[in-house]
């Protein structure tokens, strides 16, 4: 089963289509036209099953050193599921990432404003 093609991504209020540009065995590419914004998906398995989920932002901003001079920056971001191959159905493993989540958002995005500021 694969992710349904175009992906969409909603990144400060603004919508970004992400058609597939790639596939592979346990693996999906979607990229933005401009190629600023791409999504990916991965399945790793062996003794424990890993899930890869990623996003990858790229903007052009002034180079601090060159005010005149613009530079293209990147990010990057993903959430990685690590399970054994027995013990944790699809459910319960929904359930964990859905508390993982929901704390990462409370309180208008907390924690990842603290995370983001260094705070461990």
């Amino acid at each position: 089963m694969a992710f349904a093609d175009p992906q969409s991504v909603t990144i400060n209020s603004i919508a970004v289509s992400l058609p597939r540009v790639g596939s592979g065995i346990n693996a999906g590419t979607f990229q933005s036209n401009d190629g600023l914004v791409k999504l990916s998906a991965q399945h790793a398995y062996g003794k424990r099953q890993r899930r890869t989920v990623r996003i990858d932002h790229q903007k052009i901003a002034p180079d601090p050193l060159v005010s005149a001079q613009n530079v293209l920056r990147s990010m990057s971001c993903y959430l990685v599921v690590d399970v054994p191959l027995q013990g944790y159905s699809v459910a319960e493993e929904k359930q964990v990432i859905d508390g993982f989540i929901a704390w990462l958002n409370a309180s208008s995005g907390a924690a990842i404003t603290k995370l983001l500021g260094g705070e461990s």
